[in-house]
């Protein structure tokens, strides 16, 4: 099927394509890569499923979205799923499980037994960041919007390093139950807990808006208050401030004026309630809806932001067949209208 006879009201063709669509990447506006990377998540394992599962869930969203309209007519590509950096993830898992079961039984981190272990991992994850850096610098180059889908949130970092090198400043939206702002959390220099840590040094980054967060430490917490480009919006406020009246409609907007004209987007799916994701690697209860995000992403529209790149995090499986895969294919199909819409 080519791009000129797709119907959209047809069923999803599974041809290797999120949503089933026909795009190349040359006649598209968003690529979506699919990295499935799941080595330092510090719980539950399971991430480094979650490009696949969505995209055999993508297959089943309605093309046309309530907020963003006819959002394929512009181009999804799918640069596919990196199936070598599963198989590596998988050897890895073993190596960092070694480390994070020797610090939960009460090893210090710095004995030198865990040395070998964290130095593998740690030169792989540089390794990563790496690859996915030259992937997405390809595409800024081409004026494509990088989306990628992972794995754990530990894989933008390489994608936020390349746009640093085509854009002078730009903010981070951030969707997330915790604040990952840890440094080398466990030993590894590149957690899933310490990507807003890693981006905060990032020469072109001005501004991190981290909304839903409701799990962290003490140190974090001292972080945020210390940096007065990084803006919390803990669940315990959001919740509090409707409950005495505000609307979410005015938290949005407050939400929206802490960034600059540039955004990113990552979007850690626990900052969900879990009942949305219960196979997430750290799934917290107390977190927002999808309707609510979705207004979220449409105010961000609505106020002109231009939208350079995002991510979608820790989709995995769960418990309950499906309900993770079906909530990420949609707010991945969101994440692209929000993309492609912005100016």
């Amino acid at each position: 099927m080519h791009s000129d006879t797709f119907n959209p009201d047809a069923p999803g063709v599974n041809n290797g394509n999120f949503f089933g669509l026909p795009f190349t990447a040359e006649e598209s506006k968003v690529v979506l890569m699919g990295i499935p990377w799941d080595v330092t998540t510090s719980y539950r394992c399971g991430t480094s499923e979650g490009p696949e599962a969505i995209l055999n869930a993508s297959l089943q969203v309605d093309l046309y979205d309530a907020d963003f309209g006819n959002i394929w007519e512009k181009g999804i590509a799918t640069a596919g799923i990196n199936k070598s950096l599963k198989k590596k993830s998988k050897s890895l898992r073993e190596t960092s499980m070694r480390v994070i079961r020797l610090l939960e039984s009460g090893t210090d981190m710095d004995d030198p037994k865990l040395f070998p272990f964290v130095k593998e991992v740690n030169a792989a994850s540089n390794a990563l960041n790496e690859w996915v850096y030259s992937a997405c610098w390809n595409l800024i180059q081409e004026k494509k919007i990088p989306g990628l889908i992972g794995g754990e949130h530990s894989i933008p970092y390489g994608c936020l390093k390349a746009l640093c090198e085509f854009h002078d400043q730009f903010g981070i939206l951030q969707i997330d139950a915790h604040a990952d702002l840890r440094h080398a959390y466990e030993g590894f220099e590149f957690s899933h807990a310490s990507i807003m840590y890693n981006a905060m040094n990032l020469k072109a980054v001005t501004s991190i808006v981290q909304v839903g967060i409701r799990d962290f430490c003490e140190t974090e917490k001292k972080l945020a208050c210390e940096n007065s480009f990084i803006h919390w919006f803990e669940s315990s406020r959001i919740f509090s401030e409707m409950y005495l009246g505000k609307t979410w409609d005015k938290i949005c907007d407050e939400i929206v004026s802490c960034l600059p004209d540039k955004v990113y987007v990552s979007f850690d799916i626990d900052g969900l309630d879990l009942s949305f994701c219960p196979g997430t690697g750290t799934p917290v209860p107390g977190g927002l809806d999808f309707n609510q995000v979705s207004y979220l992403l449409k105010k961000l529209s609505q106020q002109k932001k231009t939208i350079i790149g995002f991510d979608l995090c820790e989709v995995a499986p769960g418990p309950i067949p499906d309900i993770d895969a079906i909530t990420g294919a949609r707010i991945l199909y969101k994440l692209c209208g929000l993309a492609i819409n912005s100016k």
